[in-house]
């Protein structure tokens, strides 16, 4: 078996520089939708609207006043943002299935040019607004027009980015205000307004149109795309594919533990689930089919691999931007929360691999046929100065919005000093324009319409009144309100974006569950995590799809099987809500983090064992015979009672639960010994992955 063109340079930078990050996905994971390549004149106008982006974004984080002799209000800075990218919506994203690719119709250019009026119009009229507090009603008839026309276009835009089931959540709650005293509306009754008064909120307030999400965009979401596209296009997805093949090549399964642990790395960066698969899954896949994997359990590795993008820092997706906004703190909190839920995740993910390798005996890739470290380490060393420079100004000083450009720009120097095949030319940075634009156009469609939930909440002042309603509802108990919080956000979560998903629960539902006493950033991530499983969870699925389209597997088999590969996932959110040293919050948060996650990684084994059939130190449990599937059940059970933190909202304390749960998994450990032994296989111990 050879796995040489999984390095071949020339396919590395085939797939970097044709991966589109927002033509089949956003950071956003949106459905997959049809999208035009722009060419000629309307190209190149993309180019310069995104150059103009970036450097407006530079401009206000750096304040460098480009704009000599004027000061610029943040909400006129929002604005511009929006007339320079969301009008592209129309040209990129089709109309209709059957509309052309290779045209652009007429309705789409009127839509263009409206939208480009109507922003430019509020943008002019954003600092009277401020001024005369336009936005509670008294704006005049122009800017109440231009608003319901940027209204319309934002509908609009969203169905196209996001499609019709996310232009289905969204309308009706963006039309709330104007019936919200309606007796039918039970526990959402609220304030009601009049259409000009909804439309002046909605456009010239900073808690709609111009609310978190758009503040998040232009504070750190640009900064970071812009750093992520400029990692992908030096090359440094080759790097982190071959440093996986020299580490984990040789490790039975070591296919597959190669695919975690490159698209963990790409993850780290991108943020992105689609370009992740889209990246690594087009070397990783093929050469776990060669390994013995079946094609619909590749595409599942790879899947849940790639959906680790949006939890894993320093670079995560767009949503945890949205949280830092919601939560009022530094991206770096959030970044530094999600730390051990993602070791977790992928901890668990080594853990499900190695036990269906050591099942199915798929031996590692053999040592002649893998890259070596030094030279991989040769070829790249200068990416791990720049990662540790992002991490040392998130973390340290604590600049989230300065810390992606000076990465950047360290790792345009380094590459054009260190790297014949990476060196950057004119043609480059137009691709790189280009590139970034797609997915500046796509996320502000999304972004921005989703912003006008808050607004329309925001309106009627019915969050406190809900979040009461819940609480009754629930009899403040904890564990029955988390479950109607999970089962909401994972049947949104098949119909919506993952940022509209946090920004539904958000508004709705963690105010409840802060008010039982719950940490507000463990609350927060909880309803993040269960937002973002539709990525693997099927009817929607869209990583297991786009993976399955690689593996040429079924679609839905592989989405099934995504599930069962990252199930641990569906756990580990429960467990930093009861414990929020998982998310390092509380008091002595680093020390008791580490701990609980010695605790849960040492349940994660067994959970794991149980599901796949092979748990270490005992063997293939096939030879437990008829009580195969009674022991693995037991396994799974007693490995979720040990990785649980005890005490807190929990009635049984840590010590209590870990001896409730060794009581459990002891028994099932020796009766799984001695039934395998008995048919004469041998154990072989917990082999390193």
């Amino acid at each position: 078996m050879s796995v040489s063109p999984a390095f071949d340079p020339q396919e590395q930078k085939r797939v970097v520089f044709d991966d589109p990050h927002g033509s089949a996905g956003n950071l956003q994971e949106a459905e997959v939708t049809r999208v035009r390549t722009l060419q000629g004149v309307w190209r190149w106008a993309l180019v310069a609207a995104t150059a103009a982006t970036i450097l407006l974004c530079i401009n206000q984080q750096f304040s460098l006043r480009f704009l000599i002799g004027y000061t610029q209000l943040n909400t006129e800075y929002f604005y511009l943002l929006i007339a320079l990218m969301l009008p592209f919506t129309f040209l990129i994203f089709p109309g209709t299935e059957r509309a052309s690719l290779d045209r652009i119709p007429w309705y789409d250019l009127v839509c263009f040019v409206v939208t480009f009026g109507a922003a430019l119009v509020l943008m002019s009229n954003v600092r009277k607004a401020a001024e005369a507090g336009w936005e509670f009603g008294s704006a005049p008839t122009n800017v109440i027009a231009a608003g319901l026309v940027m209204w319309a276009m934002l509908m609009e835009a969203l169905r196209r980015t996001g499609g019709w089931s996310l232009l289905l959540s969204v309308l009706p709650f963006t039309v709330y205000p104007l019936f919200s005293e309606a007796s039918w509306l039970g526990p959402f009754r609220g304030t009601q307004s009049t259409l000009e008064q909804a439309t002046a909120y909605h456009v010239l307030s900073g808690e709609s149109l111009l609310g978190i999400p758009i503040q998040a965009f232009a504070d750190t979401v640009i900064g970071f795309l812009v750093f992520g596209t400029a990692l992908m296009m030096t090359g440094a997805g080759k790097f982190f594919i071959n440093l996986a093949f020299a580490l984990c090549g040789t490790f039975r399964g070591g296919a597959a533990k190669v695919c975690i642990f490159a698209s963990g790395l790409l993850g780290m960066m991108s943020g992105s689930i689609i370009s992740n698969v889209l990246t690594a899954g087009t070397m990783t896949i093929p050469v776990m089919k060669k390994s013995g994997f079946r094609a619909s359990y590749a595409g599942a590795i790879e899947a849940c691999a790639s959906t680790g993008a949006v939890l894993a820092p320093p670079v995560m997706g767009a949503t945890a931007f949205v949280i830092a906004q919601f939560l009022n703190v530094s991206y770096a909190d959030v970044a530094l929360a999600a730390i051990i839920p993602a070791a977790l995740y992928y901890v668990g993910l080594f853990m499900q691999v190695d036990a269906y390798a050591a099942r199915h005996g798929l031996k590692g890739i053999p040592r002649a046929e893998l890259p070596r470290v030094m030279d991989t380490i040769k070829d790249g060393w200068y990416y791990v100065f720049v990662i540790a420079l992002l991490i040392v100004m998130l973390l340290h000083f604590k600049r989230e919005s300065h810390a992606p450009f000076y990465a950047t720009a360290l790792l345009l120097v380094l590459n054009q000093l260190f790297s014949k095949d990476t060196r950057w030319t004119l043609s480059t940075i137009n691709k790189f324009l280009e590139v970034n634009g797609r997915t500046f156009v796509e996320l502000v469609g999304i972004l921005a319409g989703c912003g006008l939930l808050i607004g329309a909440f925001s309106m009627t002042g019915v969050v406190s009144s809900l979040a009461n309603d819940l609480l009754r509802i629930a009899g403040d108990n904890a564990f029955l309100l988390l479950g109607m919080c999970a089962f909401t956000s994972l049947i949104l979560g098949l119909g919506l974006t993952t940022t509209a998903c946090y920004i539904f629960l958000a508004i709705l539902v963690a105010p409840a569950l802060e008010k039982l006493g719950l940490n507000r950033m463990a609350v927060h991530m909880f309803i993040f995590y269960w937002g973002m499983l539709s990525s693997i969870t099927p009817p929607v699925a869209i990583a297991s799809f786009a993976a399955a389209g690689i593996a040429g597997s079924p679609a839905m088999k592989t989405g099934w099987e995504s599930m069962w590969v990252g199930s641990i996932i569906y756990f580990i959110p429960f467990f930093f809500v009861l414990n929020p040293a998982l998310v390092l919050q509380g008091p002595s948060p680093y020390f008791a983090g580490l701990g609980l996650m010695g605790m849960a990684a040492f349940g994660t084994l067994f959970i794991c064992g149980g599901i796949q059939g092979y748990q270490p130190f005992v063997g293939d449990l096939r030879g437990a015979g008829a009580l195969e599937w009674p022991i693995r059940v037991l396994l799974v059970i007693g490995g979720f009672v040990v990785a649980t933190p005890g005490g807190g909202i929990m009635p049984l304390s840590q010590m209590q639960v870990t001896l409730l749960g060794l009581g459990i998994l002891l028994p099932t450990l020796l009766l799984a010994l001695l039934l395998v032994r008995r048919q004469g296989i041998v154990p072989d111990g917990l082999r390193v992955p």
